[in-house]
């Protein structure tokens, strides 16, 4: 397994995304290479006593900051580390790829260079939520705008990806909204209620509000980019809430803080669960190859977990079930066209 990784992107980078493939390196059974600064690679290798010589590095100056547009990843920046990388990956040099850089242009870069599966009309980027249950949220922040097509295909492509990598034999899909009724929400989420209830290829359960959705209520979650973003957000922020006032409770007085002991492993496989950096990052579904976006701000930790999640994502050849699923989605689609084209005709030669 070789994984292509750009150490050049994000809030952190090069420090933090450097000392993460090192610990992946130890951890992982994996060969790595480095897309970044090659001076700055080394010195962080030098100073975590790490000898960089046995991993791969492509050496450019050039990185996509947070601010750039994200077509300059194939306008303007193509030597960039992420541009690179992506290239690396497309031509095969790779399995994985994965980046902190500007969620835009790694989200435009996997789609015009390493380009979509099959069938797929767009891509999404699909995060695991730190829930009792793992629930697929998709999309995450990739499209801020979508059709209800879009939010159907999304249903097929995270039951295929759920089903995969979490053996859930029919997982359950649900469509964010406001309410449970059908009714409920925009043209966009009624049309797409539909759409998602016909689709007999899908375990569709229904409308899902935000209040429910910890309640083991769905295994995939389908929303536009711009709200699925809001809830993950939500949800990562109330979870760090909770656990400081946990913290505080805990170490306010004598009595409590035995108590806190009592209660170590319990408290810490809490912390784990809801600690974004525990699970990795987020695979942009759809994409022909695993490519994986980690959190802006990654430390070494989730860095790491990141790249323990391409690995992960690669060896389970998932792709080639989202790629059969979006064939026999299309296979339907056209059957179904053909069959409306037959209506119309039989009726206008009834006139």
């Amino acid at each position: 397994m070789k994984i292509i990784v750009d150490v050049m992107g994000g809030d952190k980078a090069p420090e933090e995304t450097v000392k993460g493939v090192i610990q992946a390196v130890q951890e992982f059974n994996a060969t790595f290479i480095l897309v970044g600064n090659r001076n700055d690679i080394e010195r962080i290798a030098a100073e975590n006593d790490f000898d960089i010589r046995r991993m791969d590095i492509v050496h450019t100056e050039t990185v996509i900051t947070m601010e750039d547009d994200p077509l300059c990843v194939v306008r303007g920046k193509q030597d960039s580390s992420m541009a690179i990388g992506l290239k690396m990956l497309a031509e095969g040099h790779g399995d994985a790829f994965v980046s902190t850089g500007n969620t835009g242009a790694l989200f435009t870069g996997a789609t015009l260079i390493v380009r979509k599966v099959k069938g797929i009309q767009r891509a999404g980027i699909g995060t695991i939520l730190p829930l009792q249950n793992p629930v697929l949220l998709l999309d995450t922040g990739a499209n801020v705008t979508v059709t209800d097509e879009n939010l159907e295909q999304f249903g097929v492509i995270g039951s295929a990806y759920m089903s995969k990598m979490y053996e859930i034999e029919s997982p359950r899909v649900g469509l964010l909204n406001n309410g449970a009724e059908e009714h409920k929400g925009t043209e966009l989420q009624r049309s797409a209620y539909r759409r998602l209830k016909n689709n007999g290829d899908i375990n569709f359960v229904g409308n899902i509000e935000a209040n429910i959705l910890p309640f083991n209520s769905c295994d995939v979650i389908v929303a536009d980019g711009y709200t699925g973003n809001i809830l993950l957000k939500s949800i990562e922020g109330l979870g760090k809430l909770l656990l400081g006032k946990l913290k505080e409770i805990f170490y306010s007085t004598t009595v409590t803080k035995l108590a806190a002991l009592s209660m170590k492993k319990q408290i810490g496989g809490m912390k784990k669960q809801f600690d974004p950096s525990e699970h990795g990052g987020s695979p942009i579904l759809g994409i022909s190859k695993p490519v994986i976006k980690a959190h802006g701000s990654s430390d070494a930790k989730a860095f790491k977990n990141a790249i323990r999640q391409a690995i992960s994502y690669a060896d389970s050849d998932a792709i080639y079930d989202i790629a059969l699923s979006a064939a026999r989605y299309a296979e339907r689609k056209k059957a179904a066209q053909e069959a409306e084209k037959q209506k119309t005709a039989d009726a206008q030669s009834d006139k």
